[in-house]
């Protein structure tokens, strides 16, 4: 054996034994690595296979033992490509569907069939013979038709995997810049040693490419090693730009669009890469055909819009500063879009349940509080007249009791109902039970009792007509008028107004009384 077929097997049998420490160091530690680590020892296994059957190669000493170890390389040396394209991916963060697996696999299983058969049909190398000249291990070969595929198919993965590298490049922070600059190396030395081969530049009669994976080994040990390759994988900016939720516009300094995401793209069917470039104004109308508002040229605004009148889409916009380099002082602008339509209506949802009544839906009886507080307190301070009235339907346990309680729900909704047509501009809720309560400001008690009165005997003549019974209705009324007297609060004018009502019902019923100070 001369001194350079030592060299070649050393080289060769170096980087089949780098390539299993990486395999083992790695599956030992699987656990500590993200998933891309399954893809890393799949990929050292084939290069150790590929490696070491190659080395086995270069100690054959026939045609036949040479042919055997061929095909033995050809169990993996096909793999090894694609399956540093899969690991590539997976890296860089790319989804893969089970097509993507197909394709990439079914080539090289193709190729190891051409070759176990070729002296059947030579599509794979028109001429495998021992070299003439160096003789055995070396081998003299004319590629056949299917050689030329499975070559522009591996140099193509290869190709691929550094071009995606060197698209995400400018994308990943300078932490992980050192784990891609050992995918870049990792692709481009067997990359590059393949392509001298073809082109018959490198020694003749072996194929070079096992002997210099030991470079690519040990990149890839002291990137896992110093900058926790498989440990902590890059995210795109794009990726992460892309995955926001929110939908995000980019303006440069002069208020132009440069770029939006996925997010913004939905909110706004409309926005697309033809925009680029056009003002900010111009964009606005052409996306929502109304005039930009002027708020949106300046940062840290928030506010909220409804964009989509026909689906009712409610977007907070905030807008930010954003600084084109570090220490540049040109900023441009971000516009964020947030869907708020859910949480508005959850927020007027609750605000109903808060203030309103669940049976009748009218105000409730802290709604009133707080509204008629401040219209009490307002008339105080203008020395206005300010009146309550409490009214109470009269025998109302007795239709409980008799018609069950379904009906006398009922009641009181059609109660509710009749007040709502008659006193739309004043305040009016359910105060408890079959109470209802009318705040009047700007009434006195004379012109309360008249309304009160009205409202009695319109009542009576709208009886509840269910499938049970046809049920009158009257009512009994409280009425009070504020005097303003030092100490005196809304609560003391409900309590006058409720004695005067327990004086109606003590009278007889359906009819209106005025608290009358003693």
């Amino acid at each position: 054996m001369n001194s350079a077929l030592t060299a070649y097997i050393t080289l060769i049998c170096t980087s089949g034994v780098f390539n299993v420490y990486l395999c083992f160091r790695v599956f030992a530690r699987r656990r500590r690595y993200t998933g891309v680590a399954t893809y890393f020892v799949l990929y050292t296994i084939v290069i150790t296979i590929y490696c070491f059957t190659a080395a086995f190669g270069l100690m054959a000493t026939n045609l036949e033992e040479i042919k055997f170890w061929t095909i033995m390389q050809y169990t993996a040396m096909p793999l090894s490509s694609p399956l540093g394209l899969l690991f590539t991916m997976r890296y860089l963060g790319m989804k893969m569907k089970r097509k993507t697996w197909i394709f990439l696999l079914i080539i090289p299983v193709i190729s190891l069939f051409m070759v176990a058969t070729n002296d059947l049909h030579h599509l794979h190398y028109r001429v495998f013979e021992i070299d003439p000249s160096l003789g055995a291990p070396f081998i003299h070969i004319e590629i056949g038709p299917w050689y030329i595929i499975h070559g522009v198919f591996t140099f193509t993965c290869m190709f691929i995997a550094f071009l995606l590298v060197i698209y995400r490049w400018k994308e990943t922070t300078k932490k992980y810049r050192p784990q891609l600059l050992a995918l870049l190396i990792g692709q481009l030395v067997p990359m590059l040693t393949a392509f001298l081969y073809l082109i018959g530049t490198t020694p003749p009669g072996v194929d070079p490419v096992p002997m210099v994976l030991w470079i690519t080994s040990i990149l890839y040990l002291w990137s896992i090693s110093s900058s926790s390759l498989l440990a902590l994988t890059p995210i795109a900016k794009n990726t992460i730009f892309n995955s926001i939720n929110d939908g995000v516009m980019v303006l440069d300094e002069s208020f132009r669009l440069i770029e939006f995401n996925h997010a913004a793209k939905l909110l706004f069917p409309g926005l697309k890469s033809s925009l680029y470039g056009m003002k900010a104004k111009e964009v606005w109308l052409a996306l929502t055909e109304e005039p930009l508002p002027a708020a949106l040229e300046t940062a840290h605004y928030t506010g909220e819009v409804e964009l989509d009148e026909q689906t009712n889409r409610v977007y907070q916009i905030r807008t930010a500063s954003l600084q084109a380099e570090l220490n540049s002082k040109r900023e441009g602008l971000l516009w964020i879009f947030t869907d708020v339509t859910e949480v508005k209506k959850l927020q007027v949802q609750l605000e109903h349940q808060a203030y309103y009544d669940e049976l009748t839906q009218v105000l409730n009886r802290r709604a009133f509080f707080e509204r008629s507080e401040q219209e009490y307190r307002k008339a105080k301070e203008l020395g206005s007249a300010y009146t309550v009235i409490i009214m109470d339907v009269d025998y109302f346990k007795r239709v409980n009791d008799t018609y069950g309680h379904y009906v006398g729900d009922q009641l009181l909704k059609h109660v509710a109902q009749f007040y709502q047509k008659r006193l739309q501009d004043m305040l009016f809720a359910r105060y408890a039970g079959e109470e209802f309560v009318l705040g009047l400001k700007g009434m006195t008690a004379g012109e309360g009792e008249a309304l009160a009165e009205g409202l009695r005997q319109a009542i009576s003549r709208e009886p509840l007509a269910t499938n049970e019974a046809v049920i009158s209705i009257t009512l009994s009324s409280g009425v009070a008028e504020a005097k303003y007297e030092a100490g005196e609060t809304l609560q003391d004018l409900l309590n006058r107004a409720d004695k005067a009502l327990y004086e109606a019902k003590q009278n007889g019923r359906n009819r209106v009384n005025v608290y009358e100070t003693v």
